[in-house]
C-alpha cells in the first residue's frame, strides 16, 4: 500500500485524458501481469534453473510479439540493434534471471516489494543520463517507495 501511495505522489494528476495517467495505468497493469508471472515462476524455480525459465519466457514473448514487426514501421530498427541487444541481454536476461533466482531466498511478496525500488532507480538514472530533475512529488513518492523496500528488507532479514 505504501508503494501505491508513493506512485500516487509520482503521478501529477489522475486525469484519464492525460498521457501520464494513461502511462501510469498501463504500468499498473504491467505490474499486475508481472506479479502473475512471478507467482507462476516461484512454483517452478525449485525444479528448474532460473536462466532456463527466463529463456523460455523470452522465446514465448518473441513468438507472441513477432506479428508486431509487420504492423509498425521498421526503418530505424537496424540503427537501434546495438541498444536492443544490450537491453535484451543485460536488462532483460540478466536482470530477470537474477530477480527470479532471488525467489530461492525470498518469498514472492518480499522479492516483489524489494523490486519496488525500481522506480527510484529510474528517477536517479534519468537525473544522471537525461538530466531530468524529479518534481518534489516524485521525490516524496521515491522516499515512500524506498522506505517500504528498506522496511521489507530488514523484516525479511530477521
Amino acid at each position: 500500500m505504501i508503494i501505491l501511495l508513493g506512485i500516487n505522489f509520482i503521478a501529477p494528476s489522475f486525469d484519464i485524458n492525460d498521457n501520464m495517467t494513461k502511462g501510469l495505468l498501463i504500468g499498473i497493469f504491467s505490474a499486475f501481469c508481472y506479479a502473475i508471472r512471478n507467482l507462476i515462476l516461484k512454483s517452478k524455480i525449485q525444479n528448474f534453473n532460473g536462466s532456463i525459465l527466463i529463456f523460455y519466457q523470452m522465446v514465448l514473448a518473441f513468438i507472441l510479439l513477432f506479428p508486431v514487426l509487420f504492423v509498425y514501421d521498421q526503418q530505424n530498427v537496424v540503427s537501434q540493434i546495438p541498444i536492443l541487444i544490450f537491453l535484451g541481454l543485460i536488462t532483460t536476461a540478466v536482470g530477470h534471471t537474477l530477480f527470479l533466482n532471488s525467489f530461492k531466498h525470498f518469498t514472492v511478496s518480499a522479492a516483489s516489494i524489494m523490486s519496488g525500488i525500481q522506480p527510484v532507480f529510474g528517477i536517479i538514472l534519468a537525473l544522471i543520463f537525461l538530466h531530468e530533475f524529479p518534481a518534489p512529488r516524485s521525490i516524496i513518492g521515491g522516499v515512500l517507495i524506498l522506505s517500504t523496500v528498506i522496511i521489507e528488507a530488514r523484516r525479511t532479514a530477521k
